[in-house]
Order: C-alpha cells, then sequence, then structure tokens
C-alpha cells in the first residue's frame, strides 16, 4: 500500500463485487485513487477476524478486561520507550506506552483509533469522546478511559510470528497499474511488512520504530518481530462470503458524519436516529451507540448526503475499472475487473447502498483514512470494515450528513 498523494476517482464507476463461487454475481461498487504512475509503497495495517464481531466489553471495575493477546504471540514485549513515560497523569492525553495501550483498548471496543502508532491524533481523541459517551462521562475526560485502559491492557506490546500463510498473501511484483491488474489473480500485499502493518492495525513506519534492529523489508516466515498487542486482522479468514440479513443486525442505524470523518453505529431504537453533538457535554450514558470508526468521505461535490439502506455486504470485492465511465460517466465495453484482495482500491470488503454505486468499503491505502477524499463512497480501513458485517447487516438505515 502506498502512502502517496493520490488524485482520488469519482464514484460514478461501479464496482463488481462476486464471491469466488458465484462469478456470476455482481455488485455495485465504487473506487478510490488511481495512478498509472504510482510511487514506492509505505504501509497499512491489520484487523481482526470477520464475520461476527464480539460484543463490544464492559468497562472494567476491579479485575482488567482480558483482552487477548497479538496473534500469534510469543510473550510480552518489552517496552520501546523510557520508563518516566509510564507514570503519565491518568487524567491527560497519554503517551509513550499509556496512548498505546489506549489505543489498543478503544480498538477493542469499537471505537476506532486510527491507525495503532502511539500518537493520540484526531481519531483517538473522537474515539475517547465517543467511549465516554456510551458510558456517560464528560466527552473530555481523560480519567475514566485512561484507567479503563490501564486496566484492560497491561502489555501493550507483544511478539508476534510472521505466520507461514503470509506467503500466500503477499506477491512483491504485484504491478501497479490498473492497465495490467485485470490480469493479477489476487491483489495481494506488496511486501511481507505490509502484511504484518495490517495484521496488527498499525503502519509500516511504526513497525520500523518499534524494531530498529530488523531488516524491515526482508521479512519471511518464522521471522519475529515487536507489534501491538491487538487483535490480529486475519485476512486468510475471509472467503469471499456475501452477508445475509439478520433480525436484529438489519434493525440498527448507521450515520456517516462527513464533518468529523466517522461513521456511528447504533441500536434500532427511538435514541438511535438522534446523533448527540460530540461537542456537547455528555449527561448520561448514551446506551444506542455501539460502535464508532474512521472514515474517509467523497469529495464534498460528490457525497449523496440523505438516509439509504445497506443493500449488500461481500468480502473480497472485485471492482470494475471503466476508464471511459470516470472520464465520461458512461460505460464502455473495454472495463477490467479487477481481483479482490486487501490491496484492491475498495479493499476488503464492500458493502453498496441503495443509492447506485455509493457503499462503505475498505482501503488498499488505510494511512489516508480521514486526510485523502475518495470520490463519493465511504471508505474505512480493512481491519475495521471487516468488522461491519457484525454490527451491521444488508436491510440497516444508513444516513449520510
Amino acid at each position: 500500500m502506498r502512502i502517496l498523494s493520490l488524485s482520488i476517482l469519482l464514484c460514478l464507476s461501479q464496482a463488481q463485487a462476486q464471491t469466488p463461487n458465484d462469478e456470476g454475481r455482481v455488485l455495485k461498487a465504487l473506487p478510490l485513487d488511481f495512478d498509472e504512475s504510482p510511487q514506492q509503497p509505505a504501509a497499512a495495517a491489520p484487523p481482526p477476524a470477520p464475520a461476527t464481531q464480539p460484543a463490544p466489553i464492559p468497562i472494567p471495575t476491579t479485575e482488567p478486561i482480558p483482552i487477548p493477546a497479538a496473534e500469534p504471540a510469543l510473550s510480552p514485549a518489552p517496552s520501546p520507550y523510557p520508563a518516566a513515560v509510564e507514570v503519565f497523569p491518568i487524567d491527560q492525553k497519554p503517551t509513550g506506552d499509556d496512548a498505546v495501550r489506549l489505543q489498543i483498548f478503544l480498538d477493542h471496543e469499537n471505537f476506532g483509533p486510527g491507525v495503532i502508532d502511539g500518537k493520540i491524533g484526531q481519531f483517538s481523541e473522537l474515539a475517547v469522546k465517543s467511549w465516554n459517551e456510551l458510558h456517560g462521562h464528560p466527552l473530555d475526560s481523560w480519567t475514566a478511559v485512561n484507567t479503563a485502559a490501564r486496566k484492560a491492557v497491561p502489555n501493550p506490546f507483544a511478539v508476534a510470528i510472521v505466520p507461514e500463510i503470509s506467503e500466500k498473501w503477499v506477491d512483491t511484483k504485484l504491478t501497479y497499474k490498473r492497465s495490467q491488474q485485470g490480469n493479477v489473480k489476487r491483489m495481494s500485499y506488496r511486501s511481507t511488512v505490509e502484511f504484518m502493518s495490517e495484521r496488527y492495525h498499525t503502519d509500516i513506519p511504526y513497525l520500523t520504530e518499534l524494531n530498529p534492529n530488523v531488516k524491515i523489508y526482508s521479512l519471511k516466515p518464522r521471522d519475529t518481530l515487536i507489534v501491538p498487542n491487538v487483535n490480529a486482522f486475519q485476512i486468510e479468514n475471509l472467503t469471499g462470503a456475501a452477508f445475509k440479513e439478520d433480525e436484529a443486525l438489519s434493525q440498527r442505524h448507521a450515520v456517516i458524519d462527513t464533518k468529523l470523518n466517522q461513521v456511528r453505529i447504533y441500536e434500532a431504537n427511538l435514541r438511535a436516529l438522534v446523533v448527540a453533538d460530540p461537542e456537547a457535554p455528555a449527561s448520561v450514558a448514551n446506551q444506542s451507540l455501539i460502535a464508532t470508526f474512521p472514515i474517509t468521505p467523497g469529495k464534498p461535490q460528490f457525497i449523496r448526503y440523505g438516509k439509504w439502506t445497506m443493500q449488500n455486504a461481500v468480502e473480497l470485492p472485485v471492482w470494475r475499472y471503466d476508464q471511459q465511465l470516470l472520464d465520461t460517466g458512461k460505460r464502455s465495453n473495454n472495463a477490467i475487473n479487477i481481483a479482490g484482495g486487501p490491496n484492491n482500491p475498495v479493499g476488503v470488503l464492500w458493502c453498496g447502498l441503495s443509492k447506485p454505486g455509493i457503499g462503505m468499503h475498505g482501503t488498499s491505502d488505510p494511512e489516508t483514512i480521514g486526510r485523502s477524499r475518495s470520490a463519493g463512497c465511504i471508505r474505512l480501513a480493512n481491519w475495521d470494515i471487516v468488522r461491519i458485517p457484525g454490527l451491521l447487516r444488508p436491510g440497516a438505515s444508513v444516513e449520510i450528513r
């Protein structure tokens, strides 16, 4: 995945999503960036297993919340930060180990902090406000969430082994040219370190920082790395599944806030339709709020504001690349179907809405979430988008604001 300043494609094109076992199934999707002469890639990060996600864990009281160790973990890893950072004031924005453990905690609670890198930026702060809103704490307070994170995440770092399966998901010769990608069977990772960074919800620069003595671009199976101690995004578990309606999850409601760059997911009740102002003080716990994740919305002139319905959710979608459609709005007979995979422009999951050609989807460049704009679609990091079928299903209402 590339850290590039890419021009974003108009979401007028329609991606065809199909499962490996149903080649005739076509779903409309929208792409992102496209560049015929890209530069050296940088990195992306990973998510937890798809399909069903565990319900958000409760706020800890006296006992730590058992957040599973990073997969596969050998042992807790030593902190790369000075010991003095460990005693950061509980009522302030954390740094060092405390910043990483806070991001891991929020990620596990389904309040996405963005890339886990020990830097508490806009998305981490929004996640803290959302967590506080759920539990009825003042939105700008750090005390409760830092206390919960310290109890829940005693070891923010773990030693992970590069799994053997990585060889099947890495293609060091994967082309950047759209015109040639139609001949590729899978849009794989371009390096093992890209595979590992997405697996542990981080990026290559941060893995480099955590592993200064490792030749980061020469990783091979059975090598070890220090990683954030987060639930691993296991891409090998994706099968191309198409998710069906669900009695409970199809009744839920999502609000995509294009000003805050955040999607907020609510239970199916009247309070779910009232989105709290993130800047307003919280007086009571908002038990309707389930999860929030960072997003990149479309360019303002192409955003399709309104209330829509989630029509489908498909893993490993195939993207239909049609240059004439992008240039003129008219389909041609020269479209290229680009295979599914983590470097597909619509990422590893497509959730189509009732507005044709618009949906929520993953990305090949998670480090650009919140910065680079897509055309009309809503982008999430791959490790976040795979959680959506465990939170929302086709039939759920989605409002774009």
